[in-house]
């Protein structure tokens, strides 16, 4: 049985929110907090599966205690469940770059977190953050992971605080030259992948050969914020792709939460363009829609990159997109992953030609693809 730690100063919403995590079987609250600065006490002396954190508290907030955590090198498994994520982007990716692993956006009322879509989400990450499966398994248990050799060490610490604004050029025109029968680059990152990303597309350089598209599973109202942070960070170009966009080289395009990317062929250049399919694979937006678009297109070879999250998302787009085209496939190193799921998937099922950890992932991406 998993243990988690419940910080909440609504004792309502502990009430709630433990009766939600208890349903399942599998987990339990060991305890209970009001605030930042007993999480602390709690979390210095004892070890927890996972902790679910509220941001707004008095004493010690949700982010103080991340920081002190940070400061003081104690390790969590830490969601965020707040009310501020519904449109507090900033205030989200803070938590992530701070060291929390996910977020979920708790309804203000307690009752309305009762819910099937809150509970539901809010037990599905709690699964895979404490590497079980979601729903629970009837009998059996889903296949250990690969264990991967990797001599390097862990680096997922990524860079925290405000960046300084780095000095480029605007992003190209679309009637610049750009050969649409060459390469692209098409990544696909989850639960733990706004930091890992921090990690890998400042190292991009800013002559790199080729255009990047990024699917990485956030709600609407989080990834342009996202985007303009790793823009902040990186000689690359970077932004929330929008409906039409050309891709050039040389860009990166994060696809907008809530909607799938595709990237479709218009009178010899590649654009986005956004479809609003159901979820798949629970999730929208869905790496397995932007690999298949990319199916009947004219680039000679695409160099897919899988980083580490929750679920098997990418794996059945990947194998669809192999059978057509040839294509590079790198994964995320297990022990650098926040969360080794789909990662694990797409080398499950064979996919993986290259097995990097994340410090890496950038300059293996450079060598494939090449720079101007």
């Amino acid at each position: 049985m998993k243990n988690i730690l419940l910080v909440d100063d609504s004792a309502l919403m502990r009430r709630v929110l433990c009766d939600i995590i208890e349903s399942d079987k599998r987990f339990r609250v060991q305890d209970r907090a009001v605030n930042g600065l007993d999480a602390l006490a709690l979390l210095s002396r004892k070890t927890y599966d996972a902790v679910v954190l509220d941001v707004n508290m008095p004493q010690m907030n949700g982010l103080e205690l991340l920081k002190e955590l940070q400061k003081r090198k104690i390790t969590a498994k830490i969601i965020m469940a707040s009310t501020d994520t519904a449109d507090g982007a900033k205030v989200t990716l803070d938590a992530l770059e701070l060291g929390a692993l996910d977020f979920i956006h708790k309804p203000t009322s307690a009752l309305d977190c009762r819910n099937g879509s809150f509970s539901q989400g809010l037990l599905r990450i709690l699964a895979a953050v404490t590497d079980l499966d979601y729903p629970a398994p009837a009998q059996t248990p889903a296949p250990a992971a690969q264990t991967v050799s990797s001599g390097a060490a862990r680096n997922i610490a990524g860079r925290t605080g405000a960046a300084p604004a780095v000095e480029k050029k605007a992003p190209p025109s679309g009637r610049a030259v750009y050969n649409p029968g060459t390469q692209i680059v098409a990544l696909a990152s989850s639960t733990g992948g706004p930091k890992a990303l921090q990690a890998v597309i400042p190292k991009l350089p800013a002559n790199l050969k080729v255009p990047v598209v990024v699917v990485q599973h956030m709600p609407a109202g989080f990834t342009a914020s996202l985007a303009e942070r790793l823009n902040a960070l990186s000689e690359v170009t970077v932004k929330e792709a929008a409906e039409g966009d050309v891709l050039m080289p040389g860009c990166v395009y994060v696809s907008m939460g809530g909607k799938h990317l595709n990237i479709l062929n218009m009178s010899g250049k590649y654009t986005i363009h956004y479809s609003d399919e159901p979820s798949r694979e629970g999730v929208k937006p869905c790496a397995n829609y932007m690999y298949e678009s990319l199916i009947d297109s004219r680039f000679d070879r695409i160099v897919c990159v899988v980083m580490t999250g929750m679920g098997a998302d990418g794996t059945e787009g990947i194998q669809h997109l192999k059978e057509k085209k040839k294509i590079h496939v790198i994964v995320q190193e297990a022990s650098t992953c926040a969360v080794y799921g789909m990662p694990k998937s797409a080398v499950n099922a064979g996919l993986a030609d290259q097995i990097v950890p994340l410090e890496q992932i950038a300059q293996e991406i450079t060598t494939n693809v090449g720079v101007k």
